[in-house]
């Protein structure tokens, strides 16, 4: 065991949330570094900040300061908050705040000293209304924001002038559904974005779209390109010379295709058993980049993610660098940039110029990980038979030290369904291997990062694949010595939170749950939850309401009576997604059953935890609550 237990103060609530970093180039071809932070400590409020690439000891420029939250409730799940371009030597900003677009521009200093400063107040551009904004680029031609308005139950694509204060949204198309993640040609002549339509979910089918743009800025003939019929596209960008590169999964992998030129037949360089996408549950997503003579792109195989670049004559090449957990890809001028995490480090923003033979990165972490090295546990791949004998992967850590014998055993099961596992240091799970317990992180079927097949196995099985998949992680690290039976515990949030309950409900390998914002009701979800999730459970579960009865049979809220361990549950009053009446009536139905139930409410949470206060309560009383239940000794720490 570690030589002193990490506090859940140090674990969780501190670390600034790293998001969407961008490089954009300014006068004498400097490049300058945006990012967004999203800060506990501030009630999780997010700003931006500035300062030019490659100099990380300098002090950063916050660029939109409190009370501006830079925060997007389009579909819940926001993103894609904040739109950047220069204009000689002026920054223009355009970002979400309210449910409103605000402009701002700032100099950018020519000489290698100087910060970047306003050049006038920030300024409101659309009204206040019922809808919602995000994910917008910059038109400078036109002078105007492209983005997407979510009203009355779809979404759109508008415009709004940037140089005219309290507008209403100008609508440009209307998709059938949902629409996101667009992009403007080089010569400013097309316009390409993403479509899908309920009950598809993105990752599992959606199409490209195009049109061009009149000499006034309207969508002429909008046509779908590519994806749609079964399959998924991810993050369609334009290459300088016009070519359209998007990522599809037509192969059962997510891999990048290009189309050389309007009309012409897509070609795919770059054909591998390994991702270069990730599921879209919000906007500002970034998996490749241009850097000015090649793509940079992160991929994603077994697990675990790395860079390669690409070029265009179908060249493979591994961009060496020591993290494995990568998002936010952003390149400009022979520099690449990403938020970056392995074993040993906090997320942070990696640097990396690609211009010398070898190119030099540098990684500036959100803060420095509070423990020594040698007192990380490390994450090491676990491969075990999971849901029908197939082979199934999850990251299990160690408990600090080696500590030889069976330990507690605390089994992850991650939200989505449809996200992963990842290998990056959690000091949440520090926190766990710190004071003796072994951690198991599961990604169980229906998971990304190991292609279309994997993620399928979940289609029409949850609460039946990931339930057993969670179970036999645990059975295998019980099988080995590595973990003891009657100390193993399950947490989870939201879709793991589901998974969570499930678990307590049709296994009897756990002693105790906890689970934050969880799913308990499936018919309450497919009546009653947002729009952006209205159909899913269709593909997960089975069409609603006609198979209403496997609804019943996979809810734990009618079938509470099989749970015979203690439960701890942790709920945001005003969580849109899973309502909190769902945790109020399981943790009822559990009391009336005799079993040991907690219930910690938070009045200005929603779904996700935000506040640095609540997460801290979080974690500590998770671990208090395993730690009587279980009968193991307390913690001074």
């Amino acid at each position: 065991m570690g030589a002193v237990p990490l506090s859940a103060q140090h674990a969780v609530g501190r670390l600034p949330g790293l998001k969407e970093p961008a490089l954009v180039s300014g006068p004498n071809a400097t490049v300058w570094l945006i990012w967004l932070e999203q800060r506990p400590q501030e009630r999780g409020r997010t700003t931006a900040l500035i300062r030019r690439f490659g100099d990380s000891e300098a002090e950063p420029k916050e660029l939109t300061r409190a009370p501006s939250n830079l925060r997007s409730r389009v579909h819940d799940y926001g993103g894609g908050v904040l739109a950047a371009a220069v204009d000689q030597d002026r920054l223009i900003l355009a970002w979400i705040d309210s449910g409103c677009l605000w402009r701002q521009d700032w100099h950018l200093p020519q000489n290698g000293t100087d910060q970047p400063a306003p050049m006038e107040p920030a300024q409101r551009l659309s009204r206040e209304g019922d809808w919602e904004l995000a994910d917008g680029v910059l038109d400078l031609p036109r002078q105007r924001w492209i983005g997407i308005r979510e009203i009355e139950g779809r979404d759109q694509l508008v415009s709004l002038a940037l140089n005219k204060a309290d507008q209403t949204p100008l609508p440009l198309h209307q998709p059938a559904d949902f629409a996101g993640y667009g992009c403007m040609s080089p010569d400013g002549q097309r316009f390409a974005w993403v479509e899908w339509q309920q009950p598809a979910m993105p990752w599992d089918c959606s199409s490209l779209w195009c049109a061009e743009l009149s000499n006034t800025g309207d969508l002429i003939q909008p046509r779908q390109l590519a994806g749609g019929n079964g399959v998924s596209v991810f993050q369609p960008q334009w290459l300088p010379n016009g070519q359209l590169l998007v990522a599809e999964d037509s192969t059962g992998w997510w891999n990048l295709m290009i189309q050389p030129h309007t009309d012409a037949a897509w070609q795919r360089p770059w054909p591998m058993a390994a991702e270069t996408a990730m599921p879209q549950w919000i906007y500002g997503m970034s998996t490749t980049a241009w850097d000015g003579e090649q793509l940079i792109a992160a991929v994603c195989s077994r697990g675990t993610w790395s860079l390669q670049q690409l070029s265009l004559d179908g060249t493979v090449q591994p961009l060496m660098q020591p993290f494995d957990d990568l998002a936010g890809l952003s390149a400009c001028n022979g520099r690449a940039v990403a938020v970056a995490s392995n074993s040993t480090s906090v997320a942070g923003l990696l640097e990396i110029d690609l211009r010398p033979a070898t190119p030099l990165w540098s990684h500036s972490p959100a803060m420095p990980a509070p423990l020594a090295v040698e007192d990380i546990s490390v994450a090491e791949p676990l491969w075990f038979n999971g849901y029908r004998d197939e082979r199934t992967h999850a990251w299990y850590y160690p408990p600090s030290g080696n500590t030889p014998g069976a330990a507690p055993l605390l089994v992850k099961s991650h939200s989505g369904p449809t996200a992963m596992a990842r290998r990056g240091l959690s000091l949440a799970i520090q926190y766990w291997t710190s004071r003796g317990w072994g951690v198991v992180d599961v990604n169980y079927g229906g998971s990304t990062g190991f292609g279309r097949d994997y993620r399928e196995r979940l289609n029409g099985g949850w609460g039946v694949v990931d339930v057993e998949d969670c179970a036999a992680a645990a059975r295998a690290l019980i099988a080995t010595g590595r973990a003891d039976p009657d100390k193993i515990a399950i947490e989870g949030g939201s879709a793991g939170g589901f998974t969570t309950l499930a678990a307590l409900c049709f296994t009897d390998v756990f002693r105790a749950g906890a689970c934050r914002y969880a799913v308990c009701d499936l018919t309450a979800m497919a009546e009653d939850t947002h729009r952006f999730e209205a159909r899913y459970v269709d593909g997960l579960v089975g069409p609603w309401p006609q198979e209403r009865t496997l609804y019943e049979q996979r809810s734990p809220l009618h079938h509470a009576n099989q749970i015979r361990c203690p439960v701890l549950f942790f709920q945001g009053l005003k969580d849109k997604v899973v309502p909190p009446e769902q945790t109020e009536r399981m943790a009822e139905a559990l009391r009336n059953n005799g079993i040991p139930v907690e219930v910690r409410l938070f009045e200005d949470e929603g779904h996700g935890f935000r506040n640095q206060a609540t997460q801290i309560e979080v974690l500590k009383e998770t671990e208090a609550f395993f730690r009587h239940q279980l009968g193991l000794a307390e913690q001074r720490i």
